[in-house]
């Protein structure tokens, strides 16, 4: 385990001269809130290494070291997203195992997935859920962590050299790279963030009080540091609003394991948004989509065969040209949404 910075500068000397390097995280986010970047896992030629964040050590190097190279990696994008909130980290580029896959057709494009098929390898799920944050690691946790890098230069030469034969290099490319975009954006406030499941259905005196309890839940799974679905279920949030904003006793449906200081918080708060006076309730915007004409269910029906046609021909899930959602917006004002699509999405479209 790298968890000084001394290991970390002699590990990084060695590092500049690798000719590749693959990576991995894990985070706690099944067991604290917020999240946290806990583990960094690394390959090069020879080597698997564990790197500490939590440790306290200096990462600017390492990052600095692996911004210009090529980073192999798999199911990158919470990785990546990982990365560039708690260190405005972005890479480069990347070559993304699990796109790699699903651009040749492999129906399972997990890792254990595909290092058993092409590698004839199993590997132990069994840590998938552990907590990350605990120190130290047992020896089954640092072995779990390991083989989720060890592997990967091996899978990607396969999948490299059959993306290669197949002619879809610039697919990866290019699908690599919207990737790497996408995760390097920081999402905006959403204004409606204390929506949950069941919330649409909700008056708008519920959502008032919905509202309230959202965010105690919020200081609550910060207090505790832990997430917010261990706090309250989003179900019982949706029914104790229902109830309360209809006068109907509530308490009853709080969980057991509610401590007395949390109940009486929790009633603090539904009093808190049932006071909220009616002009200032909240309202959920309907978005509704303009109905199509019969031109444009008839455009979109063509587009959606001539994607099949070519997601057949190429033995490749139909959904990576365009889901239904692009199929309709195309349908709709093709030059204006065309754009928004990869090049090699859009040729395929417009060959056929």
């Amino acid at each position: 385990m790298i968890d000084r910075n001394e290991l970390l500068t002699d590990f990084l000397a060695r590092l500049d001269a690798a000719p590749w390097l693959t990576l991995d995280t894990e985070a706690d986010s099944l067991h604290a809130y917020p999240e946290k970047l806990c583990l960094i896992q690394i390959s090069i030629d020879g080597q698997d290494r564990l790197i500490d964040p939590l440790s306290g050590i200096s990462l600017t190097g390492f990052f600095a070291a692996i911004r210009e190279r090529e980073i192999i990696m798999h199911g990158s994008d919470y990785d990546l997203r990982l990365f560039r909130k708690w260190h405005s980290f972005v890479p480069t580029r990347i070559f993304d195992t699990m796109i790699a896959a699903r651009l040749l057709g492999e129906p399972h494009f997990g890792l254990h997935a595909l290092v058993k098929k092409f590698l004839s390898i199993d590997l132990d799920k069994g840590p998938q859920k552990a907590d990350w944050a605990q120190r130290p690691l047992t020896p089954r946790m640092e072995d779990y962590a390991r083989n989720d890098t060890s592997h990967l230069k091996a899978l990607s030469d396969i999948l490299r050299a059959r993306l290669v034969e197949l002619g879809r290099v610039e697919w990866m490319q290019e699908s690599c790279e919207r990737l790497i975009a996408d995760c390097a954006v920081v999402p905006p406030a959403d204004p409606e963030v204390w929506r949950v499941k069941g919330s649409s259905f909700l008056a708008r005196g519920a959502l008032a009080i919905l509202k309230a309890i959202f965010e105690w839940r919020e200081g609550q799974a910060i207090a505790a540091n832990r997430p917010p679905f261990f706090v309250l279920s989003p179900e019982t949030m949706v029914e104790i609003s229902v109830r309360a904003s209809m006068d109907q006793p509530w308490d009853e449906i709080l969980p057991r394991r509610f401590r007395p200081d949390r109940a009486r918080t929790i009633r603090d708060a539904v009093a808190k948004g049932r006071a909220v006076p009616e002009a200032e309730w909240p309202e959920i915007p309907r978005h509704r989509s303009p109905r199509q004409t019969e031109v444009q269910k008839r455009r979109a029906e063509q587009l959606e065969k001539i994607r099949d046609k070519q997601a057949a021909a190429l033995a490749i899930d139909a959904t990576l040209i365009a889901p239904r959602a692009a199929i309709n917006r195309l349908a709709e004002d093709w030059d204006q949404y065309a754009p928004s699509l990869m090049r090699w999405q859009r040729t395929l479209l417009e060959q056929a």
